[in-house]
């Protein structure tokens, strides 16, 4: 089955958000926690290096699926492959 243009645009843009948010895990996950120890100051008194690893990159995930399912919503009624409620 052949693909279409449209489709492979769609795969594009899909693959290109992936890209760009795995990119920010990964920097909050691995670089952020990496450096946390050499950051010595308080952040909401607690230091920093903590509060990194126990919220910061929660906090960050959580924003990271909220932003993927919000775009890939938007994403699919451009395209015309929304879900809905079927006859």
């Amino acid at each position: 089955m052949e693909l279409t243009e449209r489709q492979h645009e769609y795969w594009r843009r899909n693959l290109k958000i992936t890209a760009v948010l795995m990119a920010i895990w990964f920097v909050v996950t691995y670089v952020v926690g990496f450096f946390a120890r050499e950051l010595s100051f308080n952040f909401f008194g607690w230091p920093f290096a903590f509060w990194v690893g126990a919220q910061g990159a929660l906090v960050v995930y959580v924003v990271i699926i909220g932003y993927y399912a919000y775009h890939m919503n938007r994403l699919d009624i451009e395209y015309g492959v929304e879900e809905g409620e079927e006859e």
